[in-house]
């Protein structure tokens, strides 16, 4: 299982989402560019101490990051056909999230294996992306038993 995050925008959603797939064993790559300058200092108000504990694979553009993709691409986003819920999982998924100004270009969409969506009240647009990586992340694991083994 694998976290992907398409052209991130904030620094603190990447460090928030950095912590995530340390806590829970899952590798994070970045698809770049992003729209911060990457640093240390840029991602350890959220990353924190954590940022030292993930695997992070930095790929220069969406095209080296495919060359990189073993299983399914799900692509978390507001515009999915499968519900969370009703999703399936696989343990060599990658999940992907798009940027949180533009999500993912027509071309990204279109080469996901799924496209998931989170169900939100009525009237409302869209989750952090952090958030979101943490909810599909969650669910994701809790269905393929990824969950680290507590110490």
């Amino acid at each position: 299982m694998r976290i992907a995050l398409y052209q991130p925008d904030i620094a603190g959603n990447v460090g928030a989402i950095l912590r995530l797939g340390a806590c829970f064993g899952v590798p994070v790559d970045v698809i770049e560019p992003t729209g911060f300058t990457w640093s240390d200092k840029a991602l350890a108000r959220s990353g924190m101490d954590y940022a030292d504990s993930v695997q992070v694979h930095r790929h220069a553009d969406w095209e080296a990051f495919l060359q990189t993709v073993k299983g399914r691409l799900v692509l978390l986003t507001t515009r999915g056909g499968t519900r969370l819920d009703t999703a399936t999982f696989a343990s060599d998924d990658t999940l992907l999230l798009g940027s949180e100004g533009s999500g993912v270009p027509d071309h990204v969409h279109a080469l996901a294996n799924v496209a998931v969506r989170i169900p939100l009240a009525e009237g409302m647009r869209s989750l952090n992306i952090a958030v979101a990586a943490g909810i599909g992340i969650a669910e994701a694991l809790r269905q393929t038993n990824g969950f680290p083994d507590a110490a």
